[in-house]
């Protein structure tokens, strides 16, 4: 078959035709199905079902280390939760919060806290600068732009690599404006692409010499551990930002969220001891102490780090299938046809899909008139603003691999129809 770039416009008219029949009868099915968000699918969620019963009776609620969870106190989680996600994290007890259910709620509470009252180093909150920035890698994760956008942080955009920022563009930046205060990175596997830094990238940003000594990398390592493909290794970028004497430059963030159950799992903070002792001292006026029960379920349950680990192997099984029905889709119904192109990731919880400039808005529309809930085009990029109009996230996880199928079907057809439908103008 021709690319549509190739074809007359008689035979772009004809594809149109043939293509709008076949979207009219997908709308017909009276679809409700959703890709939006990388939600765990009910067979993941089942993986964790023995969590729920692993306190059993009043003495279980007692840690080996004598602290009894249904009270008051230790502000900064239980010790042998802070051992079990230290190690998860790569960071040690005592650079290590273990904090609520979600690791997005504390990153929000970061940059509040740092808009209200500063981080280590500063010498003024970030509020009382006239302008406050944050650098974005694009495309990127849709709740950091939107944390920053609520704050009335402003937004730059930083391309991503196939290997991470750029971080000639990034070095460049921080040195010369104080009033950049951080950037988002999700460095494995990042959010939408799936891929994962390379070790100079993560040196590179261990490195940074900011012009804000207030300045903070704001480490998201939501999908560290769910490999789909390859478990591809990423630097520890704690060790190396004390290599580069830098070690109160990061913040790192992570959870359980997609690892046990989304909104009940337990989040984990970690940076160096200096850090942690500084946002105790913040800690100490919002909060008396976070979910202890739910720190001790998730320590009996998982053990150690090996238990979590089995726990991911667990959860690239049931995802791998999946994203071969979405890859294989692409591959057969967009392959050649100059459509767009599309990212095969290592892990995470997404497949990149790449359109025509100036469809992607197109696409999701069509989509959701058919019954396919797509995340909105523009996600990726803060407000909003795709310049190319062309990045959608597809998330494999949550529908069933019947339903996965018809979805794909829908989304194949109206990727076809937008970019025919703008080549004939």
């Amino acid at each position: 078959m021709k690319s549509y770039q190739e074809m007359t416009r008689e035979e772009l008219q004809a594809q149109r035709e043939t293509l709008s029949q076949s979207y009219s009868r997908l709308q017909a099915k009276g679809l409700k199905l959703n890709m939006a968000r990388g939600k765990p699918g009910a067979d993941q969620l089942a993986l964790s079902a023995p969590l729920l019963d692993v306190l059993g009776t009043q003495t279980n609620c007692v840690t080996e280390s004598g602290i009894d969870c249904r009270n008051y106190g230790e502000l900064l989680g239980i010790p042998e939760a802070r051992k079990l996600f230290g190690d998860y994290m790569g960071v040690a007890p005592e650079e290590t919060i273990v904090v609520g259910s979600a690791s997005l709620t504390f990153m929000y509470d970061c940059m509040a806290r740092a808009m209200l009252l500063g981080v280590l180093g500063g010498d003024r909150p970030w509020s009382k600068y006239d302008k406050v920035k944050f650098l974005c890698p694009v495309p990127g994760y849709d709740r950091h732009f939107t944390i920053c956008e609520s704050l009335g942080i402003e937004m730059i955009n930083i391309p991503l690599t196939e290997w991470g920022p750029d971080m000639d563009l990034v070095e460049q930046l921080v040195a010369g404006d104080e009033t950049i205060k951080g950037i988002w990175c999700v460095p494995k596997f990042t959010n939408p692409l799936g891929g994962s830094y390379s070790d100079g990238a993560v040196r590179r940003l261990a490195a940074l010499k900011p012009a804000a000594k207030d300045f903070r990398i704001f480490w998201d390592n939501a999908y560290a551990g769910h490999y789909v493909y390859e478990d591809t290794p990423v630097l520890n970028i704690l060790e190396e930002c004390k290599k580069a004497d830098n070690p109160d430059l990061v913040y790192i963030f992570g959870s359980t969220s997609k690892i046990t159950f989304p909104g009940a799992g337990v989040a984990f903070f970690g940076a160096s001891k200096a850090n942690v002792d500084f946002t105790a001292r913040q800690l100490n006026a919002q909060s008396i102490s976070w979910d202890k029960m739910n720190m001790l379920r998730h320590v009996l349950f998982f053990k150690d780090l090996d238990g979590i680990r089995s726990q991911l192997d667990k959860h690239a099984a049931l995802l791998r299938p999946k994203f071969d029905e979405v890859l294989a889709a692409l591959e057969d119904e967009l392959g050649g046809t100059g459509a767009g192109s599309w990212v095969k990731p290592k892990g995470g919880y997404f497949v990149t899909y790449i359109a025509m400039p100036g469809c992607a808005k197109r696409i999701v529309s069509l989509c959701k008139e058919a019954g396919v809930v797509l995340t909105d085009a523009g996600a990726t990029h803060p407000y909003h603003n795709d310049p190319e109009d062309s990045y959608i996230r597809l998330a494999p996880s949550f529908p069933s691999p019947a339903e996965l199928a018809v979805a794909m079907e829908v989304f194949c057809t109206t990727a076809k129809l937008a970019a025919v439908e703008k080549l004939l103008g």
